[in-house]
């Protein structure tokens, strides 16, 4: 499957963080051609603007809204995605967690909320949004009949050998190990809510997807959004054989959230691990170790404050 020959989407409502430029744009812009719904995040209202104007380039009579969606700012997470579910009538079919930071700073950062920015911005943020999400998700299937679809963002990095014993890294930093670090979290985070989910049996999917080894010097330019150079076209050229552009790196991405052959649980990535079309893989073991997954979800909801209410909704269903 790729981008353009996606299952239509008439009808459903997807949620994309970090929209507004790379693999989040270009998933919007395929799921908003294909017909869903597309709720364009972004931290800064300028380029989320910029960003629906790119997908109705792409995609004439994209059914598309913009929303301002800092996934740092934790505490203002949770009324944020309440207004986004109040705007879009109370239901979700989709939440893609694309959002992230790819070139971590040198020396340790922390937000305002005072997290590690990395791990704040690929995972805590994510893991706030889901829990905050989750009802509008989980009423899905009584509207449709559907099964709504959370899509986690992982990465070929996980690969690393990180054990995230100090999720904030507090000690030992170094700008490799954030970013690994923090991939390892976001999928551990996705495989451990498939497990309690299904457990809790709540009509929501839960999948990881990575777009391998995507780079923007390859991609089309598309005015506000993807404007690379021609010295950064040149080098990402030079790299052709093992990469790909974020438009074919966002192909694992939509597949993972519109294919009805994927099931909850499942690993998606490209076929020849950095590029390729679609295929169902094995992720890094540390990811679905249940121990780490379990150990990863309690340290994030003392990082965060907030659990997902699973339970709740389970009782009330």
């Amino acid at each position: 499957m790729t981008t353009s020959r996606v299952p239509d989407q008439t009808g459903r409502t997807i949620l994309v963080t970090g929209a507004t430029a790379g693999v989040g744009f270009f998933t919007s812009a395929a799921l908003a051609r294909a017909g869903a719904r597309v709720v364009v995040t972004g931290r800064d209202r300028t380029r989320v603007r910029a960003a629906l104007r790119g997908i109705r380039r792409l995609a004439p009579g994209a059914d598309v809204l913009g929303a301002r969606l800092d996934v740092t700012e934790l505490e203002r997470i949770p009324g944020l995605v309440d207004r986004i579910v109040d705007a879009v009538g109370g239901r979700l079919d989709g939440l893609i967690l694309n959002a992230g930071v790819t070139v971590p700073p040198r020396d340790r950062q922390v937000t305002a909320d005072g997290h590690e920015r990395v791990v704040a911005t690929n995972a805590l943020g994510h893991f706030v949004i889901g829990a905050r999400a989750l009802p509008a998700l989980a009423a899905n299937r009584a509207a449709t009949g559907r099964t709504a679809r959370i899509v986690w963002l992982g990465s070929l990095s996980t690969l690393a050998p990180f054990d995230p014993v100090d999720l904030e890294l507090e000690h030992g930093y170094s700008a490799a190990r954030a970013y690994a670090q923090s991939k390892i979290v976001m999928q551990a985070l996705g495989f451990e809510a498939a497990g309690r989910l299904a457990v809790a049996g709540l009509p929501v999917a839960s999948i990881v997807a990575h777009p391998g080894y995507a780079l923007s010097g390859r991609d089309r330019r598309v005015p506000g959004i993807n404007e690379p150079t021609k010295g950064q076209r040149f080098v990402d050229e030079l790299q052709a054989v093992f990469t790909q552009s974020k438009e074919r790196g966002a192909q694992s991405i939509v597949h993972a959230a519109t294919d009805p052959r994927v099931r909850t649980g499942e690993f998606w990535g490209p076929a020849g691990l950095v590029k390729g079309a679609p295929r169902r893989s094995a992720p890094a073991p540390i990811t679905m170790d249940a121990g780490v997954r379990g150990r990863i979800w309690r340290d994030c909801v003392a990082a965060t404050g907030t659990d997902w209410p699973i339970e709740a909704l389970a009782a009330g269903k």
